[in-house]
């Protein structure tokens, strides 16, 4: 059974650091802040992201589970800012069916071995196995907004 995601007082701390080097503009790879209004409070809300680029598209998925930014992007109806490289740009984020999405999902576990646990399916598993993940897992292309 998968590993559920708790946002405990290290990985908060770490998610700042990320979200200071990114907002920076510190070289840092795949890593971007995405940034959506809350959907309570309306105020803007920023969190870390590794972004999965992919024949020239860039994908951001959720591998542990359909948490705050997710929610937020959701209820903003896909609408957000996100911040990659120095560069920032408002972006429509399109959640994509199930079957497309594992294809992206079984990579992404493969990159990101941290994320392994908080999947049911393993990295070594066929395609097949992450459509039942994306569910849990969403995976969201980013599109010009």
């Amino acid at each position: 059974m998968a590993k559920t995601y708790t946002l405990g007082g290290g990985m908060k701390v770490a998610n700042a650091l990320l979200k200071t080097l990114v907002q920076l503009g510190v070289p840092s790879g795949s890593m971007a802040v995405v940034t959506a209004p809350g959907r309570r409070s309306g105020q803007p809300r920023s969190t870390p992201v590794n972004l999965l680029i992919e024949d020239g598209r860039r994908y951001l998925v959720a591998p542990y589970g359909v948490v705050g930014w997710v929610q937020n992007v959701r209820a903003a109806g896909g609408r957000a800012r996100l911040k990659h490289r120095g560069r920032t740009e408002n972006v429509r984020l399109r959640e994509l069916p199930p079957a497309d999405a594992a294809p992206l999902l079984k990579q992404y576990v493969a990159k990101n071995k941290i994320t392994v646990p908080y999947f049911n399916a393993k990295p070594d598993d066929p395609v097949e196995r992450f459509v039942a993940e994306a569910s849990n897992h969403p995976v969201f292309e980013i599109l010009p907004g």
